[in-house]
């Protein structure tokens, strides 16, 4: 690699790779640093100069003023120290130029390896350092081929995985496809970052709402909790901060426009948004919606909610193969049971007859124990006394 070659390559890296000029420029430098220790032996401290103009570099040597140079690698007569600026005296440390007359040459073949090297090792760290803060954000990127892994998504500086256990099921994914992804995990990595990205996070949904949502965004509403199932539905649990503001109308917007992006971009994903509440009774009832409710029971020991509804309400409350329920569940923490009204009706006209009858058989038992249990009269009490007893009388 010429001078010329050299310098055009660290032009090109710099404008493709988007890096620092002083960045690169520090790699090289480095890089042709330890090719010279390799090459003339190990001296304690050089330093490699690059003019990025031109493609010449000089290298520097750190050497101790005497009078007699036993080791020229490292000590320099006094008489040549006084040409060198600041005419060092006996016994200081100055930089020498050392530069061996054929080191252009040898240092530009023997280091193209590791300025490239320690090039991909700085464009890692800076890649790093870019995404390492940005956990639990939303990127954008652009589906660059699919491998057995996983998708790989491009997002410009970068590549992330996308992997199976992170897609959602229902979503079909095409090369050069636009995609929202949920950035859940950076990794240094060995050679390159290993950024882990996902569609089916529930912080997708919580962004999403987030860039949606001004009053989310800006706090005034607060997302206490989602349950989801990607690809499917979605519960979200919402609560105003300021009073006055309906925090589920903020969510849905004015004819639905804010709520419908979220699930335009979810690729047709129902979400349901309720009403948070503290009270257990409230919350479970809100988070079974649309279905209606007529009463909830709390047992807080068994971390239950019975939940009874109108008849005609059962299958909805349930919902296809028991999401709705299953949702509910997993939104409030509460472990839902759901009954229709009819069943507790008759539960408990069940429970008032064996209350009646349990009643009417301790009554009859009472005035049979009353009829066993007369008064004796005092005729009845002569009777049976003895005859010495009466005549003391």
């Amino acid at each position: 690699m010429a001078k010329a070659d050299l310098v055009t390559a660290i032009t090109q890296l710099t404008a493709e790779r988007d890096l620092p000029v002083e960045v690169v420029i520090k790699a090289v430098e480095e890089a042709l640093e330890s090719t010279y220790k390799r090459q003339y032996g190990q001296v304690p401290e050089v330093r490699v100069e690059l003019d990025t103009e031109t493609g010449e570099f000089r290298v520097y040597a750190e050497k101790k003023v005497v009078i007699d140079v036993k080791d020229e690698a490292t000590e320099v007569s006094l008489k040549e120290a006084q040409s060198l600026p600041g005419h060092p005296g006996l016994g200081e440390v100055v930089e020498v130029e050392v530069t061996p007359p054929n080191f252009g040459r040898i240092a530009a073949q023997t280091a193209k390896q590791t300025i490239l090297q320690r090039i991909q090792e700085a464009e890692r760290d800076l890649i790093y350092d870019e995404f390492a803060n940005r956990e639990g954000e939303i990127l954008n990127g652009i589906i660059e081929r699919v491998e057995p892994r996983g998708i790989i998504v491009n997002l410009g500086k970068a590549e992330a995985l996308l992997p199976p256990p992170e897609q959602v099921p229902r979503e079909r994914y095409r090369i050069g496809q636009r995609v929202k992804v949920y950035l859940v995990k950076v990794d240094r990595g060995i050679r390159t970052p290993q950024l882990i990205v996902s569609r089916s996070h529930r912080g997708l949904v919580r962004r999403l709402f987030e860039v949606e949502v001004p009053e989310i965004f800006n706090g005034i509403v607060e997302l206490k909790a989602i349950a989801r199932e990607p690809g499917s539905r979605t519960k979200v649990a919402v609560s105003a901060r300021q009073q006055g503001v309906d925090a589920v109308g903020a969510c849905v917007g004015l004819r639905g426009v804010r709520i419908q992006n979220v699930v335009n971009e979810l690729n047709g994903e129902k979400i349901d948004v309720v009403s948070w509440d503290d009270n257990p009774e409230r919350f479970v009832a809100n988070a079974l919606q649309p279905a209606q409710v007529i009463d909830v029971d709390i047992f807080p020991e068994e971390r239950r909610a019975v939940v009874v509804v109108p008849d005609g309400q059962l299958s909805l409350a349930i919902g296809k193969e028991g999401q709705n329920a299953r949702l509910a569940a997993k939104l409030t923490g509460w472990r839902v049971d759901i009954k229709k009204q009819s069943d507790v009706e008759a539960q408990r006209e069940r429970e008032q007859l064996q209350d009646m009858a349990a009643n009417t058989e301790a009554s009859a038992a009472q005035d049979l124990l009353e009829d066993e249990e007369e008064p004796v009269t005092m005729a009845e009490l002569l009777d049976v006394m003895p005859v010495d007893v009466m005549d003391e009388g």
